[in-house]
């Protein structure tokens, strides 16, 4: 059993308390036919109000593989996978919901890429026929165009949560210290060798999906904030453009009108020439705002405290 691999599997749960036995089974089953790896299965209870963790504890209690961290109250997904990489203690860790819609036996395809060298292996979700509704699908492809032209990370669309990362990603991972954090994309953000299995995701075994579009927004927010500060730059794009337009006609009403006495009969009128000095002084504003943004920028760059390098180990196998 010492010269196995040891595989952690992280399932964070809220309200699951149908699903977390199906789940916990087929990876029970699964880990059985693969001979080279054990595993160890880190359940996080995220503030779940159902029975979810009591049947944790019951699983818990008749295998010893199973762990199970309780969280006081409901955190979010992001924390509470957080918190089940902290346990991990596995060569890799393999992140999937507890809803089925994950499907285990891909952890095959996962493992083989990984033992092929891949530091992050990612599950794709592709077109299927549980397909969330018309507008998921469409802000979903919106904001990976969006993430595509304003992140410096690469982000691959329809990418899930559903992947594997090595002990040297977990490491690294677990030196972030900032608190709204989307954990693909810092896993993104690290680097490291990607690889992609793609899948159709299946139908939630039961319940409904705990992520309403208020939290989907909310986290898309997060995901553009945290990992981009083109939205902080563009107060200050936008004051440049005024400036530049604004200027220069506002320069042509003063000679035009009150140095050469209307020459080219235009006529401006006293309200015109004011709104072109207040849009002047409108885009020196956003300017200003725009060289604020860019401290606070660097502000937040040193508060969240990410690592200002990361180094590839070697990796080392039993």
């Amino acid at each position: 059993m010492n010269n196995k691999t040891l595989i952690s599997v992280i399932i964070p749960a809220h309200n699951e308390q149908l699903n977390i036995a199906l789940i916990y089974r087929a990876l029970r089953d699964l880990f059985k036919t693969m001979k080279p790896y054990t595993y160890e299965i880190i359940m996080i209870d995220d503030g779940s109000r159902d029975d979810t963790l009591q049947v944790m504890k019951k699983i818990a209690t008749k295998d010893a593989n199973v762990q199970i961290v309780e969280l006081v109250r409901n955190f979010g997904k992001e924390v509470a996978t957080t918190a089940g990489l902290h346990h991990a203690h596995g060569d890799a860790a393999i992140m999937i919901d507890a809803d089925m819609q994950h499907p285990p036996e891909l952890i095959r395809d996962f493992l083989a890429k990984w033992e092929e060298g891949a530091d992050v292996v990612v599950g794709v979700r592709e077109t299927s026929t549980h397909q969330p509704s018309i507008i998921r699908r469409a802000g979903s492809r919106w904001f990976y165009r969006i993430m595509a032209v304003i992140s410096d990370t690469v982000i691959k669309p329809n990418a899930t949560d559903y992947r594997l990362i090595d002990r040297g990603v977990i490491e690294e991972f677990n030196r972030f210290t900032e608190r709204n954090r989307v954990t693909r994309g810092l896993i993104d953000w690290l680097g490291f060798n990607h690889d992609y299995v793609y899948f159709k995701p299946a139908k939630r075994a039961n319940g409904t999906a705990a992520y309403s579009y208020f939290k989907l927004v909310n986290l898309a927010l997060h995901s553009i904030v945290s990992m981009s500060f083109v939205p902080l730059r563009i107060a200050g794009w936008l004051g440049g453009v005024i400036v530049l337009v604004s200027g220069p006609i506002g320069v042509f009403i003063f000679f035009e009108s009150y140095v050469y006495h209307d020459p080219l009969n235009l006529h401006i009128s006293g309200p015109a020439t004011l709104g072109v000095v207040l849009l002047f002084l409108v885009g020196i504003i956003l300017i200003c705002l725009g060289l604020i943004a860019l401290y606070i920028a660097n502000i937040y760059g040193e508060v969240v405290n990410r690592p200002l390098y990361v180094e590839r180990r070697q990796r080392h196998r039993k």
